[in-house]
């Protein structure tokens, strides 16, 4: 209780995804590498709408509480649901670029409103 009371907000949080991944039996974005199959999950905190090389691509901010990840799906401008706030398990084969880990085109499910 103690804990709680002289924890940030936003140490709180990420201590709650880190609980989150381990029950969902994902990996934490900071255990994985470049090149390696994951399934992920955490809290999206921005979605954008970023060009690549001329092709619209969709683009978020995966949070799990120990570090953040990129998704990104190419030929996208917008996916029902997909918006900063909401929670999500993504898998795919992570890819490192400019030092962050990326997830192209993952599969991806996205957890009921509700339990945020």
């Amino acid at each position: 209780m103690l804990d709680r009371l002289s924890s940030s907000q936003q140490e709180l949080e990420s201590a709650e995804l880190k609980e989150d991944a381990q029950a969902s039996g994902c990996t934490p974005i900071c255990d994985c590498g470049d090149r390696q199959i994951v399934k992920v999950t955490g809290t999206l905190r921005t979605v954008t709408l970023r060009p690549r090389a001329g092709v619209p691509a969709l683009e978020a901010e995966l949070f799990d509480g120990s570090a953040a990840l990129d998704v990104v799906w190419l030929g996208r401008r917008s996916i029902v649901g997909v918006e900063p706030g909401r929670k999500m398990i993504a898998s795919g084969r992570i890819s490192m670029s400019h030092g962050r880990r990326v997830l192209f085109n993952p599969k991806y499910e996205l957890r009921p409103l509700g339990q945020e």
